[in-house]
């Protein structure tokens, strides 16, 4: 992660953006149905998908043939990458090919953040029906319409600071994201502006789980439940984004979802990562932590199996993908 420096200083109000979501929505509905499909998969901008008081790229995967009412995975990358090296790398293509499921990317703009690293810092862009959040929710609301989707089925991962952005996402939309994926990140809440960010990413900060649970519960007061499944993957080598801020949120989503902080089991996937399950197994855990041993900053993958390719931040070690879907019950264990 780098320097998490923003540049939009006055985002969109909260009441502005659900009322351009709702205006644009109902327009984009009628355009869907007469938009031509594309014959081959692959990764392609979205000019057009609704409300975006977040100014986000939105780029979208759907493999060939894909089945009515099938998953849907939004990806968010670390700050200095793009949608197209984050498909290129991260292996959820292979995985979207092999399992049957559509990908939407979400793209910073250098515009908003020079660093592209998305505003997880920033609460105007984190909050449910603003800014940042907002534009991703218009990208779900567009996919799931455009591409038959299964809007219960809808799941987000995201490295550093799309890491960061995940874990807010699935706070401020409990109701759209059934699961989500936080590689290399922070807890929720952790901080309100740019300073605060570098101190979160290092040396971490230490609030009991009940206060990290809060900060998840304050976005979204009314909501009583399910709460996403939640995957937590960190390297043990992690000077970057401290692996202090691995345990800040098991800590926060197994509060949030009322289940023993010690985890129910644990297990070797090779690879030098363990698994530790909390309130379940493999497969039913409401939140998962993965260790990955020695790993610095960045996402694991395993190109020796056909999950992604090594390259900058995308460390070979162990398909993160590949155990993720698993875990959200949306592909095969990994063997």
């Amino acid at each position: 992660m780098h320097s998490p420096t923003a540049v939009r200083t006055a985002p969109t109000p909260r009441s502005l953006a659900a009322a351009l979501v709702t205006l644009l929505a109902a327009t984009a509905t009628v355009l869907l149905s007469s938009a031509p499909r594309a014959e081959a998969a692959a990764l392609h901008p979205v000019p057009f998908f609704g409300a975006n008081p977040g100014a986000l790229g939105m780029y979208a995967y759907v493999p060939d043939g894909l089945d009515a009412d099938a998953p849907l995975v939004v990806l968010l990358h670390g700050c200095g990458q793009d949608a197209a090296a984050y498909h290129a790398h991260s292996g959820w293509a292979e995985h979207a090919d092999a399992h049957g499921f559509a990908l939407v990317y979400a793209e910073q703009r250098y515009t908003n953040n020079l660093n592209r690293c998305f505003n997880w810092f920033s609460p105007g862009d984190v909050a449910r029906g603003s800014g940042e959040a907002a534009s991703v929710r218009s990208m779900v609301a567009y996919a799931v319409a455009r591409y038959g989707l299964d809007d219960g089925r809808v799941y987000a991962s995201g490295l550093s600071a799309g890491g960061a952005m995940t874990g807010e996402l699935l706070a401020a939309y409990p109701d759209v994201f059934a699961g989500g994926s936080i590689v290399a990140g922070v807890p929720v809440g952790c901080a309100r502006t740019v300073i605060d960010a570098f101190t979160c990413m290092n040396p971490g900060r230490s609030r009991t789980p009940e206060l990290w649970g809060d900060q998840v519960r304050a976005k979204n007061p009314d909501w009583t439940g399910p709460w996403p499944r939640v995957a937590v993957w960190h390297g043990t080598a992690d000077h970057t984004v401290v692996p202090a801020n691995a345990d800040a949120s098991v800590a926060q989503w197994t509060d949030v979802a009322g289940v023993p902080g010690a985890p129910d089991s644990t297990e070797d996937l090779g690879g030098s990562t363990t698994a530790a399950y909390h309130g379940g197994g493999p497969t039913t855990a409401a939140v998962a932590r993965y260790t990955v041993t020695g790993m610095g900053h960045g996402t694991p993958v395993d190109p020796s199996s056909g999950c992604g390719s090594a390259g900058a931040h995308f460390l070979d070690t162990v398909c993160s993908t590949g155990h993720t879907a698993a875990f959200w019950g949306i592909g095969e264990p990994v063997t």
